[in-house]
């Protein structure tokens, strides 16, 4: 039974991390697409909030159940799948972090320009092409996590 629950917990854990990361990724760029200062401050507002209670909450739920598995199951930490799965959960916080300070960022320059009634500045733009270009590695690696927990192939370098 404790299998089963853990193996539960990690999977609706890895669809939290996957499901609001893609639909944060949407929500961001249709906003940014609208280029209206005030749509763009309301939405990458509920999406810092997302980030911080649905993200984060998977990001610390995935390895305590994950290392809770692997105890379960008897295997050893040094098996490839499960490496190469820890090193790209590391690279994807490593494009995490900075995007949730970013997504604080742009949603701050947005309201301020709201309220001075002026144009998003250039930081923001430049904010958020970083922002788009960091999902890429960060989507990336946790699609290759999932493609490594469902087939855990036993040789990998």
């Amino acid at each position: 039974m404790l299998y089963f629950v853990l193996k539960y917990l990690h999977i609706i854990g890895a669809a939290v991390l996957l499901g609001t990361g893609a639909g944060i990724a949407f929500f961001m760029l249709l906003a940014h697409l609208t280029g209206n200062a005030v749509v763009i401050a309301g939405v990458a507002r509920i999406v810092v909030i997302a980030d911080f209670l649905f993200t984060a909450t998977a990001v610390v739920a995935q390895p305590v159940t994950g290392f809770a598995l692997v105890w379960y199951l008897g295997y050893p930490l040094s098996e490839d799948w499960i490496v190469l799965s820890l090193l790209l959960y590391i690279l994807t916080g490593a494009f995490w972090l900075p995007v949730v300070w970013m997504q604080a960022e742009m949603a701050r320059l947005a309201t301020a320009a709201v309220k001075q009634e002026t144009p998003l500045p250039e930081r923001y733009h430049r904010l958020f092409w970083l922002w788009f270009a960091f999902g890429f590695p960060a989507f990336g690696a946790v699609l290759l996590i999932f493609w490594l927990m469902i087939v855990r192939p036993v040789e990998i370098w």
